[in-house]
């Protein structure tokens, strides 16, 4: 007779701290797997970059270390998930599967519904949890608010690893279907934060303790917001932590009575990250077409020349090649940059946001699918329900980085303009320009900032007043509105 286990499917909670699932399975009794699959399908979707597969393996060696305390394992494997399970069910029998809920892309949807299937046929008990405050299956918001406190307000589900038991499984029995992690997978690179909840738990406690004081002054700044802000979004992004420990910590900070008012702006960001969450959760074709249907009449034709310059970071507007470049080295910039960013593209540029959604999620080392296309759609102006947001990047520049030193500092070839030419280096005058040996005309951007705004303006408010764009409004609001309620 076979032996029983059951299984702990790690996706993305990568953790050991406030796992239900987790706890869930070792008062079960039940022999355990502890399993994370590096997914094929995942890794070749043009969504993720290395950047992501190298922190996911930063979090897993992070937790191998806390598990190795007591001499218990987590097992990591290179290979399609649907094959190791039905593998593993044939080697020893497969009693229970826990999880957490994801609210992912269509991918991993996928592989969720064939984990169903395969359950029901092998009568698998599939324990799923829900994933910080997003509820499944939500008709509308009129109690979301008040639940979300609650949920967030709920004990710490903390797991007794001195209970823990788990086997070890023969990896040879994978070797037809299975691949050896890649190597460029577990290579450092400084430029990026490193994964796992050690690092988590530091960056959080180093903002709560001393970084917070700068958080409303510095989280529009594309430089001053890599040290004002919290930076915990790849965290919890990847589960190092849960949304329940950070809301816990940050009201345990409030307790001090110190930086009330940026306790209460970052609060309230905790809150909109689940609030963009279940948008997606309740409506997952965000991520392939738009939210309302009345802006599919809205002509952008895809220019390859255009895009690729603002996806390699040469548009010629200092701000906008900065933030880009920025994000390629390090996987960050801040909230305000990203929307300046897809603003340039959807609106003086007048792409479609679908092509640059997936280019700048392989960017961004906190791709989170429902706060990304839900964020994405709201900027590009295709909601019909949200303000018509069209940035200036040369007064973004001008406002947040007024001499210049985040330009100087990612886009090098304008490091000698001038302080007061810098966001605009092809007005500088002739005789500088001769002066520092440079050519005012070839620094010209690729568009002309002020008649593409324009266009993108009427176009995107004609179409605001259609009837046909005002119908599907409604249905959005009706769906997605929150009850107004003050952050704690």
């Amino acid at each position: 007779m076979k032996q029983q286990i059951s299984i702990v499917w790690f996706k993305r909670d990568l953790r050991l701290s406030d796992h239900a699932p987790l706890k869930q399975a070792i008062e079960s009794r039940t022999p355990l797997v502890l399993l994370y699959s590096f997914e094929p399908d995942l890794i070749k979707d043009p969504h993720y970059d290395i950047r992501h597969w190298r922190f996911v393996w930063e979090s897993l060696a992070d937790m191998q270390v806390q598990l190795s305390k007591f001499n218990q394992n987590l097992e990591i494997v290179h290979a399609p998930f649907t094959k190791v399970l039905s593998k593993l069910n044939e080697a020893y029998g497969i009693k229970a599967i826990y999880s957490h809920e994801e609210t992912g892309l269509q991918v991993t949807y996928n592989i969720d519904k064939w984990v169903n299937r395969f359950c029901q046929e092998h009568r698998i008990d599939w324990h799923e949890t829900p994933n910080n405050g997003v509820v499944r299956g939500l008709k509308n918001r009129q109690s979301w608010v008040d639940n979300w406190h609650k949920s967030m307000q709920e004990d710490i589900q903390t797991p007794d690893l001195s209970r823990l038991k788990t086997i070890r499984i023969d990896k040879g029995a994978f070797a037809s279907f299975a691949n050896s992690i890649p190597s460029d997978f577990q290579e450092r690179n400084e430029h990026f934060q490193p994964g796992g909840a050690t690092y988590a738990n530091k960056y959080l406690k180093s903002f709560l303790n001393e970084r917070v004081a700068r958080y409303n002054s510095s989280i529009s700044k594309p430089e001053a917001s890599r040290t004002g802000c919290s930076r915990i979004s790849p965290y919890l992004a990847w589960g190092n932590f849960s949304l329940k420990e950070v809301y816990q910590a940050r009201m345990a900070a409030k307790k001090a009575g110190k930086n009330l008012r940026n306790l209460a702006a970052f609060g309230s960001r905790l809150q909109w990250h689940d609030h963009f969450v279940q948008k997606f959760e309740s409506e997952d074709r965000y991520e392939f077409e738009n939210i309302n249907c009345g802006y599919d009449h809205l002509n952008r034709t895809h220019n390859p020349t255009l895009f690729e310059a603002w996806k390699n970071g040469h548009t010629g507007i200092p701000m906008v090649d900065a933030c880009m470049r920025c994000l390629h080295q390090t996987g960050y910039i801040n909230f305000r940059m990203r929307s300046m960013l897809v603003s340039f593209l959807t609106h003086h540029l007048w792409q479609h946001w679908k092509e640059g959604a997936v280019y700048l999620a392989s960017q961004f080392l906190d791709f989170v699918p429902g706060i990304h296309y839900t964020q994405f759609q709201m900027q590009a102006g295709t909601t019909g329900v949200n303000t018509i947001r069209i940035y200036n990047p040369i007064k973004q520049g001008q406002d947040h980085d007024p001499n210049g030193l985040f330009i100087k500092k990612w886009v090098p070839e304008l490091a000698n303009i001038p302080a007061q030419y810098i966001h605009e280096p092809w007005n500088i005058p002739p005789i500088e320009a001769q002066l520092l040996g440079i050519s005012p005309s070839a620094l010209k951007p690729i568009v002309d900032i002020k008649q593409a705004a324009e266009h993108a303006r009427k176009a995107l408010w004609e179409h605001k007043k259609s009837d046909l764009v005002k119908k599907e409004g409604q249905k959005i609001l009706a769906k997605h509105t929150l009850p107004n309620r003050k952050m704690q």
